[in-house]
């Protein structure tokens, strides 16, 4: 029997891909109405202090008179709020980004409270009508880990990125020793829980510390990001390695 041609083989991952984008937007989608304040509970509120961290680091593209950012996999329009507050009086344009329509209703619900409020636009992030080159900032805060394709991902983002222009991805990570030992008890027995009795949905918070521990380790990840196109890759641990902030420029 002839092996699968390249061609076939793709096919067949693209399908799977699909299938999987799928299923991980109609399960986010389910928890919209309660998803802030899980995050906010089940963080403790730090993933507030990660957001504006986060902002902060990127202010001097931010407050680039006419920047177009883009925050990707936006979810309810967190991270997008907190780079327009560091944005101020400013005129760079905010674009969010997510393909679960439940999301951005919420966000741009909350897009009310401020002037010069983000655009959104519902889009799958493997594949954005958008055209190339078009940004100075692309960032991703703690929904990159949920696309089906990480170098697919890393690649779109490359694609729409003006050349020097930065990419921030802002994602859990896996701390060591014995912080690692009880966060990986508190991801895998106590957040499922928590999340499932608030929400009302299993699933989701079944799923949470899986993508996380499926999620490449900062080395790997800088790596794949080099074979993306982009030079300079580092990585910023928050919190003592709970969360961390990858930084790369469009080479």
């Amino acid at each position: 029997m002839n092996p699968q041609s390249s061609e076939m083989q793709g096919a067949v991952s693209s399908s799977g891909e699909d299938e999987a984008a799928a299923a991980i937007q109609q399960m986010f989608s389910s928890i919209a109405p309660r998803y802030d304040l899980l995050n906010h509970l089940l963080s403790l509120n730090v993933d507030r202090l990660w957001w504006r961290r986060a902002a902060r680091a990127f202010a001097p593209i931010v407050q680039r008179p006419g920047a177009r950012i883009l925050d990707l996999c936006c979810g309810t329009g967190e991270m997008a709020f907190a780079l327009a507050k560091v944005r101020g009086a400013g005129n760079a344009e905010i674009t969010g980004c997510d393909f679960s329509a439940p999301m951005l209703a919420l966000a741009r619900r909350k897009s009310a409270r401020i002037q010069n409020p983000p655009s959104w636009l519902q889009a799958d992030a493997l594949s954005m009508p958008l055209p190339g080159a078009g940004f100075d900032l692309v960032v991703s805060a703690f929904g990159f880990r949920n696309l089906a394709s990480y170098d697919r991902g890393l690649r779109e983002i490359a694609r729409v990125l003006k050349s020097g222009g930065e990419i921030g991805i802002l994602e859990f990570s896996r701390p060591s020793g014995a912080l690692g030992r009880l966060y990986s008890f508190y991801f895998g027995r106590i957040l499922p829980r928590i999340g499932a009795a608030i929400s009302g949905v299993r699933g989701p918070y079944e799923y949470l510390p899986a993508s996380v521990a499926r999620f490449p380790s900062p080395p790997e990840m800088l790596e794949r990001m080099r074979a993306a196109g982009f030079r300079d890759a580092n990585w910023t641990p928050y919190t003592f390695g709970v969360a961390g902030l990858f930084r790369a420029i469009r080479a």
